[in-house]
């Protein structure tokens, strides 16, 4: 991973996480995940960051999900474990970290993007974001168990069963009707100036209290063990689907599903 793909700065006791490939819609390398894994254990041993913010380069997207070129490489079930495994524990450090997160979101969240988003305390959004996991009729793919269950969570399970057998992607009203973003600002511009007001609003707040409400409302969530889906990511990760899947999208073509 290049440094500049994804960017860590701290102003004024606000931590920035900047995912920086904007020719690339910000779509995220295994490096990258894990560098956000690092800064978000950064930033909650930092007593000097009260808290954090995630963004996207550019105005196209907050992140356009995982870089599909590095799945040419799976090859094996573990292949497709450890992706979701890592996934997993990356979104766990970022709701583990005891600062308040707030994802500053423009443009195109997708894909592992949404699951970042939904893995924040907090979300806001330009008029011009887009939300959704469109991976039946992308990849062929499926999410984690987690990623299902912070999901449902968030938004219900019969809208997480909707919008994934649809694959549509959410409009920025709508995202704001169903709760998924708490505010909608008219650009980029206006996004990102209070996304730094909000930041510095609940960083002035008890720090206690807000790491107690979080932590509880994570503890809310049922817990599931791993193994739960391995089943259900090892059917779709190791299909002759999601090769196609993988392939059309590179190739720009509608991909053609068998169902094995």
């Amino acid at each position: 991973m290049s440094e500049q793909d994804l960017l860590w700065e701290v102003r004024d006791g606000i931590g920035w996480i900047t995912f920086n490939r904007p020719a690339a819609r910000n779509a995220l390398t295994f490096a990258m995940y894990e560098r956000l894994a690092e800064c978000a254990t950064a930033a909650g041993e930092d007593p000097a960051i009260r808290a954090l913010v995630l963004r996207g380069a550019g105005e196209k997207a907050f992140a356009a999900g995982t870089d599909i070129s590095q799945f040419r490489a799976f090859a094996t079930p573990e292949d497709a474990l450890a992706y979701e495994s890592r996934l997993d524990r990356v979104l766990e450090a970022l709701e583990r970290c005891p600062k308040p997160t707030i994802a500053a979101i423009a443009g195109a969240c997708t894909g592992g993007g949404a699951g970042i988003a939904a893995a924040c305390d907090m979300r806001i959004a330009a008029r011009s974001a887009r939300f959704g996991f469109p991976v039946a009729r992308t990849l062929g793919n499926c999410l984690s168990m987690a990623n299902y269950a912070r999901l449902a969570a968030l938004i219900g399970p019969a809208r997480v069963t909707e919008i994934l057998f649809t694959a549509r992607l959410i409009e920025a009203e709508e995202a704001k009707a169903i709760g998924l973003v708490s505010e909608l600002l008219d650009d980029a511009a206006a996004l990102e100036a209070r996304a730094a007001a909000l930041a510095a609003l609940v960083a002035s707040h008890a720090p206690l209290t807000l790491r107690a409400t979080k932590e509880a409302l994570r503890r809310l969530r049922p817990r599931l063990a791993t193994e739960e889906g391995s089943d259900l990511i090892v059917m779709c990760y190791m299909s002759q689907d999601f090769r196609e899947g993988m392939e059309a999208f590179l190739g720009k073509r509608p991909p053609a599903w068998q169902g094995r």
